[in-house]
């Protein structure tokens, strides 16, 4: 089977594109790139095709291609200064995505996946777990692009016989993740007090590894897997128990403190950094029931075990 994934030097499409190509040749491998600046010889053929965006070339890459995964996206813009942030992620997130498609669906390619954002149904749940039923409500511009691109890749998916799955993940997190994940990596070995003693949140996570091994079973299932899949480790976890299973993995005690939540909250605001105050404080829980039953997956590790792992391999370095 050839498999192309975009996004392949990227957290996730690196990690992806290793473990295909070390299937003992089960998959053969096109490694979309921006730049040949990562060399992947020993398990995928690299194809540059530039920046993503609606007038992105892709035949080439796309040759005798079956699965495409989607990865490449514009994410973790932190200062994000440009006059009109939503156009510059529809651009992307949005016209990049379609624009792949339709060459894809052209080009005979039989299933695209497309790795979209848990954002899509927002922020924060309440009460019950988000579900593929609950409805959508993107809560910032990144999220708002993924979702204008699952509602035209479901169009495009009606108009041709190409299979579109959409996977909706949260953190995605493992020692070499970027953004918040590796900020309290580095916090957590320094032995920063953390004011998360009382934080009574319960969040949906999901390791880099149980994120790799669903995309590899959407890639290989042999039924027809179309639709919208939420995906997650399955135990989940407030701020503090993610940070004492990165103290553990570390060797290292975990020294959390009460603090008002109202007071954080207003510094978030003060400095710009509400979203961050959300994921630390909010409560995102997944229910990934239809993932389990309908694909036959099964997590490879909880939530725990993953972070108690990336605790260690961030400590040996």
């Amino acid at each position: 089977m050839r498999v192309m994934v975009t996004g392949a030097t990227g957290f996730v499409g690196r990690a992806l594109v290793e473990s295909l190509g070390n299937e003992s040749g089960a998959f053969e491998v096109v490694a979309a790139v921006r730049s040949r600046a990562s060399s992947y010889a020993h398990c995928a053929d690299v194809v540059q095709v530039g920046g993503v965006d609606g007038s992105t070339e892709w035949q080439v890459a796309l040759t005798g291609v079956e699965v495409v995964v989607h990865l490449a996206a514009r994410a973790h813009v932190l200062d994000d200064n440009s006059a009109d942030p939503l156009s510059e992620f529809r651009r992307v997130n949005t016209d990049g995505t379609l624009n792949l498609a339709r060459q894809a669906a052209l080009a005979g390619v039989k299933r695209f996946i497309f790795i979209s954002t848990i954002g899509v149904n927002g922020a924060q749940s309440f009460g019950e777990p988000f579900t593929e039923r609950s409805a959508v409500a993107p809560h910032s511009p990144y999220a708002q692009s993924k979702y204008e691109a699952e509602c035209g890749l479901l169009e495009i998916a009606n108009n041709c016989t190409m299979e579109v799955v959409i996977i909706r993940p949260p953190m995605i997190f493992g020692v070499q993740a970027p953004g918040n994940f590796a900020r309290l990596l580095k916090l957590v070995s320094c032995g920063v007090p953390l004011p998360f003693a009382r934080v009574n949140n319960s969040r949906s996570l999901l390791s880099l590894e149980n994120m790799v091994g669903f995309v590899k079973t959407v890639v290989t299932w042999p039924g027809a897997a179309s639709g919208v899949y939420l995906v997650c480790d399955g135990d989940d976890l407030s701020v503090g128990e993610m940070v004492h299973a990165l103290a553990r993995g570390m060797a290292r005690r975990s020294v959390q403190f009460p603090f008002p939540k109202i007071i954080i909250r207003w510094l978030a605001g003060r400095l710009g950094r509400e979203n961050m105050y959300v994921q630390l404080f909010g409560s995102l829980r997944i229910d990934a029931a239809k993932a389990r039953e309908a694909l036959g997956w099964r997590p490879l590790k909880t939530s725990r075990q993953a972070l108690e792992d990336a605790g260690q391999k961030f400590k040996s370095g």
